[in-house]
Order: C-alpha cells, then sequence, then structure tokens
C-alpha cells in the first residue's frame, strides 16, 4: 500500500508539472467517472453531470480501466466475473491500445510492451509476452469477436471508438518527463479530429454492456 501511495504522488506530481498534460486529462475525464463527496453525500461525476449513488451501486453498475486490460492473464476469469457482479444494464468502460497503421508503428518499434495481433487470449507469465499484450483488445472485440459473443452472450459491445493519434504521446505520458507546451494542444486536437482514425488512431474507448445476468 505505501508503494502504490508513493507511486500515485509521483504521478500526480509529474502530472501537475505538465500543463499540456493536464489539459488532456480534463479531456480524457469524458470518459470516466468519478467518486467524491458533495455534502457528505457520495456522489458520481460522468461527462460533467452529477449523480448521488451509494458506494455499493458503484462497483455492481460500472468498471472502468484505463490500459490496464491488456495486462489481464486470463481476460475469460475476468469477463467471468464481471457478470457476477454487474448489475442487469451495468457497463464495463475501457480505454485500451488499439492497432493502426500508425499505432503498430508506434507500439512495435518504440513501446517497451509486446504487441502481437497473432497472440491468443491468454497472456504467458513468462516468456517474450509475459506480462502484456497490447493487441489483447483488438484480439478480443474485432479479431475473434464471433468468439467472444459466442462465450458470453450475456455481454454486448456497445461502441468500439478510436481515438487520440497524438495527444497522448506528446503529453509525455507518465513516465517521461517530456511534454509538449500547452499552448500547442487545441492545434493538435483540432489536427486529430481531421485524421481518419482508421489510419491513425492510438487507442480504443470501449463500452461493454451486461444485458443479461
Amino acid at each position: 500500500m505505501v508503494n502504490n501511495l508513493c507511486a500515485e504522488e509521483i504521478r500526480h506530481e509529474i502530472i501537475q508539472s505538465k500543463p499540456f498534460k493536464k489539459r488532456f486529462i480534463r479531456w480524457l475525464q469524458n470518459y470516466y467517472l468519478e467518486i467524491g463527496n458533495a455534502n457528505n453525500q457520495l456522489v458520481i461525476r460522468s461527462r460533467g453531470r452529477c449523480y448521488p449513488a451509494t458506494l455499493s451501486e458503484w462497483f455492481i453498475r460500472c468498471h472502468c480501466d484505463d490500459r490496464y486490460f491488456h495486462h489481464i492473464p486470463f481476460p475469460n476469469d475476468f469477463f467471468s466475473e464481471a457478470i457476477r457482479c454487474l448489475h442487469s444494464g451495468g457497463k464495463i468502460l475501457m480505454i485500451e491500445p488499439w492497432p493502426t497503421p500508425w499505432s503498430e508503428l508506434v507500439y512495435k518499434n518504440f513501446h517497451s510492451e509486446p504487441f502481437d495481433k497473432d497472440g491468443d487470449w491468454t497472456i504467458p507469465l513468462s516468456g517474450p509476452l509475459s506480462g502484456a499484450n497490447g493487441a489483447l483488445p483488438w484480439i478480443l472485440f474485432h479479431r475473434d469477436l464471433a468468439q467472444f459473443q459466442e462465450f458470453f452472450p450475456q455481454l454486448k459491445i456497445r461502441k468500439v471508438d478510436l481515438m487520440m493519434p497524438f495527444a497522448y504521446l506528446l503529453s509525455g505520458g507518465v513516465s517521461m518527463r517530456f511534454s509538449s507546451p500547452s499552448f500547442l494542444y487545441p492545434l493538435i486536437r483540432y489536427i486529430e479530429s481531421k485524421l481518419s482514425q482508421q489510419r491513425w488512431a492510438m487507442f480504443a474507448y470501449v463500452e461493454i454492456e451486461l444485458i443479461s445476468a
């Protein structure tokens, strides 16, 4: 726990030191649900609106993931547990790596994690794919979509929106001290909006709904 807290503090300090990154995070919050407290009442904020909720409702109505699904070694177990825990109508929200001509160039040549489109549904605990496969979301939700739907008929993929060709890279992420100047942020987002996401996106926003328990 201490290590996790220290890591989170360092992450927060890095983000605060990067104005470009801060603007990017504010935009990214449109895709997230956040827990907060208002007048001693638990509140969930999503897309700029606030909803009163109990803590139990948070855990069984929505699961959010920011770039860690492709680290899960046994996705079948994850989805089986999600079906057990979610309410009918509950959702799994993900922002995950996604293959395009541009992203594959970056992931395969300038990123430390493996990106294997020929991989299967599991991630080996040892060997060259140990710990991650950035292509795993694409494998389940695109390449093997029919198989995914056969295995998990209770789950419906509602959205796969491709996104973020350059903004995350130019923000410097969390691991790098580098970050683009803040004044370039609107220009970068404008350029991104004019590009074909099928060719240039780095990530995908995936929304999966439990339609029956």
